[in-house]
């Protein structure tokens, strides 16, 4: 059975995620719909790439991944299927593909070319959809685009390392629901820069010189737990399950006390440094 997954930011409220998994089953009784994301925030596409990037290595090869963010055609703006790590992924060329790229190499790119037989203005319902369903029945990637080489590229999202190899400056590229701020600085490229020396990170008005491996490793439980001078709400950097580099605060809520983001004043894009000694 074949497995199309959905990421968009569609939200819940409207008609349209609806609309798109009846149109898959219109086309495909047989077939399994997955719900990534609706709740990506409206046409950020980092947002989304992070997203699906730590999402779609969970599903069996040959899965099919339609990413409904910033999708309608323009002349700047063209639709794209793409293999990639033995997974498809269809959406538009705004750059998405390059985060998710970046570290794989897409085994085949096409631009779609069937919008001629097509009129809409809901190209994931109408388009992705119909390119999702052809490869679900085993057609292949020529029939519906030709192939290209070139794609838009975000570089702004790459992590800058300094002449002297002592510095790294990261941005902040996703706020989780927890309120928690993940880096675009990963484990690997820390620990390749880093190679074991002290090290300082800064971001705004808070610093930290150990990253954790797991969020409760912050937490001393050796001491009795009404003892404990910080516990809920310990500021902490850890190594995220996603493998970068994330500011949090232990068993923050973000609709009562607050979280990372809001008590650390952290926003999208946002500096992160780390400094090596």
């Amino acid at each position: 059975m074949a497995i199309i997954t959905l990421t968009t930011d569609f939200g819940e409220k409207d008609y349209f995620a609806g609309a798109v998994k009846g149109a898959i089953y219109s086309e495909l009784s047989d077939v399994r719909i997955v719900d990534i994301s609706h709740s990506v925030s409206p046409f950020h596409i980092s947002e989304a790439a992070y997203i699906i990037k730590n999402a779609y290595k969970s599903f069996p090869k040959g899965s099919i991944h339609i990413i409904g963010i910033d999708s309608e055609l323009t002349p700047e703006n063209k639709h794209l299927a793409v293999k990639l790590d033995e997974h498809y992924f269809i959406c538009a060329n705004n750059g998405i593909l390059s985060l998710l790229a970046s570290e794989i190499r897409p085994e085949k790119i096409v631009e779609i070319n069937i919008h001629d037989k097509i009129q809409t203005n809901f190209p994931v319902l109408d388009v992705f959809v119909k390119v999702a369903c052809h490869i679900a029945r085993g057609g292949t990637l020529e029939v519906i685009g030709k192939s290209v080489s070139q794609i838009k590229y975000l570089k702004q999202f790459e992590p800058i390392i300094n002449s002297d190899k002592n510095q790294i400056l990261g941005h902040v590229i996703y706020i989780d629901n927890y309120g928690n701020v993940i880096t675009n600085i990963s484990r690997k490229l820390f620990e390749t820069v880093g190679k074991g020396r002290a090290f300082k990170i800064s971001a705004r008005t808070v610093n930290f010189n150990v990253i954790y491996e797991t969020y409760s490793h912050a937490i001393n439980f050796d001491v009795e737990k009404e003892k404990r001078k910080e516990e809920d709400g310990k500021k902490l950097a850890v190594f995220n399950s996603a493998g970068y580099i994330e500011l949090a605060m232990y068993k923050s809520n973000p609709s009562t006390v607050g979280s990372a983001a809001s008590l650390f004043g952290l926003e999208y894009l946002d500096t992160i440094t780390v400094n090596f000694e």
